[in-house]
């Protein structure tokens, strides 16, 4: 083998590395929506089997695929197809508007505890206190404004600097108490990443 053939070798193997790491990430971003697979193929043209195959590296993906994917999901096609550098601890933050609520991803690996800075819009003359549950833990620290959190039956007005913490499977609402913004640090047990950012739900929750 020459030094040629051994440059075309490395280089297959190394696109080969980025390519396997497109499937993880593909399903992360589409469970973090809260979308199925169903609903994202009615997003992008492609079939539910077809991004199943993806997700699950059965698939080699291409660049026609990528790029729906890319537009649906919100998010670079370079960041679907190539991983942060090996030892490097930055994380790109790139915030995910959802009906008025921004979240700034904190974390970059999929599953466990994802951390996320949440700025919940002003509270309008007419807020609609909606009380959900979903599967998971959730923790939350005021970092600016005032909040209006809401548990079953109690609610609680958390300021600066105050921090909560609850079983995400008792019925709950988040929102700004006033007419500013209110930013939140908070971490996501497994599932709560996903009940936030489904994009069918009003910016409280």
């Amino acid at each position: 083998m020459n030094a040629t053939d051994g440059h075309d070798h490395h280089d297959q193997h190394s696109a080969g590395d980025v390519l396997a790491g497109v499937g993880p990430r593909l399903r992360a971003l589409r469970r973090a929506r809260g979308t199925t697979l169903a609903g994202l193929a009615d997003e992008t043209g492609l079939t539910a089997s077809t991004l199943s195959r993806l997700e699950n590296g059965k698939l080699r993906p291409t660049l026609e695929q990528l790029l729906p994917l890319a537009k649906a999901h919100g998010v670079p096609l370079d960041d679907l197809v190539a991983a942060p550098p090996t030892g490097d601890p930055r994380v790109h933050l790139r915030p995910v508007k959802r009906s008025g609520l921004v979240m700034v991803p904190l974390t970059r690996r999929p599953g466990g505890i994802q951390a996320y800075k949440v700025i919940y819009p002003p509270a309008g003359r007419r807020t609609t206190v909606k009380l959900r549950t979903h599967d998971g833990y959730e923790w939350f620290y005021v970092l600016g404004g005032h909040v209006r959190f809401v548990l079953g039956e109690r609610e609680f007005s958390l300021g600066e600097g105050e921090a909560a913490e609850f079983d995400t499977r008792v019925p709950h609402w988040i929102g700004s108490a006033d007419s500013r913004p209110a930013e939140l640090l908070a971490l996501f047990g497994p599932q709560g990443e996903r009940a936030h950012l489904s994009p069918s739900e009003p910016p409280e929750h």
